[in-house]
């Protein structure tokens, strides 16, 4: 058994000092960590307990312009149901409540989620020596194996998992910025350029630097609160992660789209943004045929394995039924 050491950080200060040691990890709610330590997939020296730090990282406030800033710590199921979350960011909401169990949401955290590992059960099997995540140029066995839940966008010759998150398909189509500090300061990372392709580095899934941790997540002024939707296709209703997911949210004019937000999820390494479909619904009256060519445009470039090319046409069926919910459905969450 790996010697582990941990530590109660009283401070982000603090929380940002003890990160400093080469395999130091932070630990919230360990909904996922726990998981990758228990089979073997992560190995850290040392856990930095943050969830007593305070400073606003568990509460949830508005911004200046009108946005919401969600602290890193705030529980999963807090978020959901925090009564400003619901009224002006229902995707948020309607996202956070599809993913994982109620008792995993009420201990997973924001940050947390964002953090969470992509998912590929070549990756989380030690069993399985090739797996350019876990050793780096060790070779993809998925790429050769059983590829049902893994990626159709974005894939590389080295990964080819998806990322899990509900929530961060939610934010993508929200444009968040997620809130970072670290040894060189405090910066604003964009959602879309937070979390990243595979390239030839599979084993990085986040653009965040050693030693940083994530404090928040901010949301821009409502914009979609009237029109959003998120659809979320799984083996079973119950607990699973997405086959796809879709976060579709509208601005209407009548039945005219004067813009929209379309991301999705299990489709990639990362939350991806359907920006040709959003473009081509952008202007024009929200017809059958407009939502479905968009559709296609938004899966035009998927490059499916052997047995994951079901996903084309279940990602836009998907796409579909998300935006003609998001066009028909009234403010708030029921």
């Amino acid at each position: 058994m790996d010697a582990i050491s941990y530590e109660r950080a009283s401070d982000l200060s603090g929380a940002l000092r003890s990160a400093q040691q080469p395999g130091a990890c932070f630990i919230g709610g360990g909904t996922n960590l726990l998981d990758l330590m228990k089979g073997g997939v992560s190995r850290p020296v040392k856990l930095i307990d943050i969830t007593h730090i305070g400073g606003g990282l568990d509460t949830i406030s508005t911004l200046p312009d009108g946005g919401l800033r969600i602290g890193a710590l705030v529980r999963n199921s807090d978020g959901a149901n925090h009564a400003l979350v619901r009224e002006r960011y229902p995707l948020l909401t309607q996202a956070l409540l599809a993913g994982a169990s109620a008792q995993l949401r009420n201990m997973a955290t924001v940050g947390g989620n964002l953090m969470q590992r992509t998912r590929c059960s070549y990756f989380y099997d030690t069993a399985f020596a090739q797996c350019n995540k876990r050793q780096p140029g060790s070779g993809c066995a998925a790429r050769e194996g059983f590829s049902r839940t893994h990626a159709i966008l974005g894939a590389s010759a080295q990964c080819i998992a998806v990322n899990p998150s509900d929530m961060s398909v939610a934010l993508a189509a929200l444009d968040a910025v997620v809130r970072v500090r670290g040894p060189n300061g405090e910066r604003g990372v964009p959602i879309g350029e937070f979390h990243r392709l595979p390239g030839d580095r599979p084993d990085l899934d986040t653009t965040l630097q050693f030693g940083e941790i994530i404090t928040a997540v901010d949301l821009p002024a409502p914009l979609y609160a009237d029109h959003a939707h998120y659809v979320k296709v799984r083996d079973r209703a119950s607990y699973a992660f997405a086959l796809v997911s879709v976060a579709a949210a509208l601005q209407m004019d009548g039945h005219t789209v004067k813009s929209a937000r379309i991301a999705l999820g299990g489709v990639a390494h990362k939350p991806w943004r359907a920006h040709a479909a959003e473009q081509m619904l952008a202007g024009h009256p929200l017809t059958d045929t407009n939502v479905k060519h968009a559709a296609a445009a938004a899966l035009r470039d998927a490059q499916p394995q052997r047995d994951n090319r079901y996903k084309i046409e279940l990602a836009q069926r998907a796409i579909i039924r998300a935006v003609n919910a998001a066009a028909g459905m009234p403010g708030g969450v029921a």
